[in-house]
């Protein structure tokens, strides 16, 4: 027999103790699911007499006690690499619309980490544009004193070497400046060939990378189509860039509304 209880972590130890009132015995097995499908999800495992009292409980969560719940303490093991030395890092891609919270959401899957290379691939804040200067500072804000901020678009060479986890916002600024350095716009000839070389080359690295990364990138598939040919070469490759990442990751996240869901 299981027991599922939803939010009931405010009158667990009266609930527990009446299980064992009741016959359930002390030992059975028992876990707290907190913030569930997000992000910070944590599980809380113990035997049903000490549940309530361990460490990390608490709403919103999904308590649940009997046999099924040995199964919330079993993680599955990091992937190793073909040698089986060591676990291979995790590539996760974080999507969202304007103001969708995916940028929060990334900073918050890298919570564990002290040290982060913060990657910021969009332009520069300049005196001429006040509110990009704005939103660039609030960004700056977030970001704990151990994290190193780089601003380049050179992810194909970061993204190849060794170090500390990196968290890359995001790969639509990237792609418009690289779309830019390819001479998109101007119908440079080789331009297409050039941009085509740059996107497979990051994708290519993203796939090899050697340390855990973390990408933000802008879903923009789901909005108007743009009024103009250049909006929509952006937003289709875009869209390709995103898929293709995507297919490389181990976790993907939707954000909408402020709400990450995960894809995968």
């Amino acid at each position: 027999t299981t027991l599922v209880l939803l939010m009931a972590v405010d009158n667990l130890a009266a609930i527990t103790d009446t299980l064992r009132a009741h016959g359930l015995a002390a030992e059975t097995p028992a876990a707290c699911v907190v913030d569930g499908c997000a992000p910070q999800q944590r599980v809380v495992t113990a035997p049903l007499a000490e549940l309530a009292g361990a460490a990390g409980v608490g709403n919103p969560a999904v308590v649940v006690i009997g046999d099924v719940a040995r199964f919330a303490a079993e993680r599955p093991a990091p992937r190793a690499d073909p040698a089986g030395s060591a676990p291979v890092p995790e590539r996760v891609l974080v999507l969202g619309g304007a103001r969708s919270g995916k940028s929060g959401t990334a900073e918050r899957l890298m919570a564990g980490h002290e040290r982060v290379t913060y990657v910021a691939t969009g332009p520069a804040p300049g005196p001429d544009d006040p509110e990009w200067a704005e939103r660039v500072r609030q960004h700056q804000k977030r970001r704990p004193t151990g994290w190193t901020t780089v601003e380049t678009r050179d992810l194909e060479g970061l993204l190849g070497a060794a170090g500390e986890p990196v968290l890359v916002d995001c790969l639509a600024t990237w792609l418009a400046g690289v779309m830019d350095d390819c001479a998109i716009w101007s119908d440079r000839p080789g331009a297409d060939a050039a941009l085509a070389a740059r996107v497979h080359a990051v994708v290519a690295a993203w796939r090899a990378a050697a340390r855990t990364v973390v990408a933000v990138s802008s879903e923009v598939g789901s909005g108007v189509v743009p009024d103009t040919a250049s909006g929509r070469r952006f937003r289709d490759e875009l869209g390709e860039l995103n898929a293709r990442i995507a297919a490389e990751c181990d976790r993907v996240w939707l954000c909408t509304a402020g709400v990450p869901r995960r894809l995968r």
